[in-house]
């Protein structure tokens, strides 16, 4: 990858946009492919859609990726000026205590730095010390005075992890939100990618989607009023290769060996068929996920919408989900990136994805 590729990703993954305050990232998206995309529409419900207009009357084709990490939202202020919380998506409180976290303070330009606090091992029972303590138990600590604290502070404002993005070991990657930024990295790069070798066969959209970590809301909204001939939603999955995780329960999926494609109900036959013949065609290594219900991704809203859209779902492998220190392969990323480009390349006018019908 790149070095300017890395710093685009870096800007993505250290902007703050918990779920329902995504403008950030949405800015980011919109600024980046202002020069290459036909058009840029951002919806009401702050989802961005980058169309690119095709070569020839092939399939339209969506690619989704969402611009939501979880985070806190502040949900009372003491008199103290400590903070209590409530998640907003899948947070583990065991993860909590300890941390440094950014309050996106409604009066302040800069946010606020605070940490979780809990009381310490001295101070705490013999029993206690093996069970979580509930977020609702847990508070934030702005280290300042309480007047201050409710003047630039307002219920509702919302909290993200003070991490960010390093490099590290074989072209590995640690950062909080590669859940699902990276997605948006690879949507971008392959509308890029597109652009440079004179478009798709049909149109080609990159929907940056808002609120899937509260139930994949936005790609209801964009599969919808999109309304593509064909979809691809892209989003991490669990990666297996390390210790503690059942391999003959969650399948072998392992960081640095491809890009996962998912097969399943919630999946189109032919466009996974076509995911893998272009993968094969590029010689890029792949990875097969058994997903036997709806996914919790993009695809499960966009597989039916309206009358229903052929659908398919393409993951990196990705560790420790839904922490601050979320492990991706760099090389995955780029993998992905080329695996998607063939798959919109290859997308003819005669292509059928009616189950049973050629």
């Amino acid at each position: 990858m790149k070095k300017q590729e890395v710093k685009f990703l870096k800007k993505l993954l250290e902007t703050p946009s918990a779920t329902g305050s995504e403008e950030g990232v949405a800015e980011l998206v919109r600024d980046r492919l202002a020069l290459v995309a036909t058009e840029i529409q951002t919806d009401v419900m702050g989802s961005v859609h980058a169309r690119l207009q095709g070569k020839t009357q092939g399939p339209s084709l969506m690619l989704s990726a969402h611009m939501d990490e979880i985070g806190l939202m502040v949900t009372y202020i003491s008199d103290d000026g400590f903070l209590s919380v409530a998640a907003v998506g899948g947070v583990d409180a065991a993860i909590l205590p300890g941390m440094r976290v950014d309050v996106h303070a409604s009066q302040s330009e800069e946010p606020l730095r605070g940490v979780v606090g809990r009381k310490p091992i001295h101070l705490i029972k013999a029993d206690e010390r093996t069970t979580v303590t509930p977020l609702d138990q847990l508070v934030i600590d702005l280290g300042m005075k309480p007047k201050l604290v409710k003047k630039l502070v307002s219920v509702g404002d919302v909290i993200t992890f003070a991490v960010g993005f390093e490099r590290f070991g074989d072209n590995m990657a640690v950062s909080r939100a590669f859940d699902d930024k990276c997605g948006v990295w690879i949507i971008s790069r392959v509308l890029e990618k597109l652009a440079e070798a004179g478009g798709a066969p049909g149109d080609f959209i990159a929907a940056c989607t808002v609120q899937e970590e509260i139930g994949v809301r936005g790609a209801t909204t964009s599969g919808y009023s999109v309304n593509p001939d064909v979809a691809i939603a892209f989003d991490v999955t669990h990666a297996t290769d390390y210790p503690g995780i059942s391999q003959s329960k969650y399948g072998k999926i392992c960081c640095g060996q491809g890009p996962v494609i998912a097969r399943g109900p919630n999946i189109n036959h032919e466009v996974f068929a076509r995911l893998v013949a272009a993968a094969e065609a590029e010689g890029i290594p792949y990875q097969i996920e058994a997903e036997p219900s709806v996914t919790g991704t993009d695809a499960r809203a966009l597989q039916v919408s309206r009358g229903g859209i052929p659908t398919g779902l393409v993951s990196v492998p990705l560790r420790y989900m839904h922490t601050p220190t979320e492990v991706v392969s760099l090389k995955d990323l780029d993998a992905t990136v080329k695996l998607l480009v063939r798959f919109a390349q290859d997308l003819d006018e005669d292509a059928c994805f009616v189950p049973g019908v050629s």
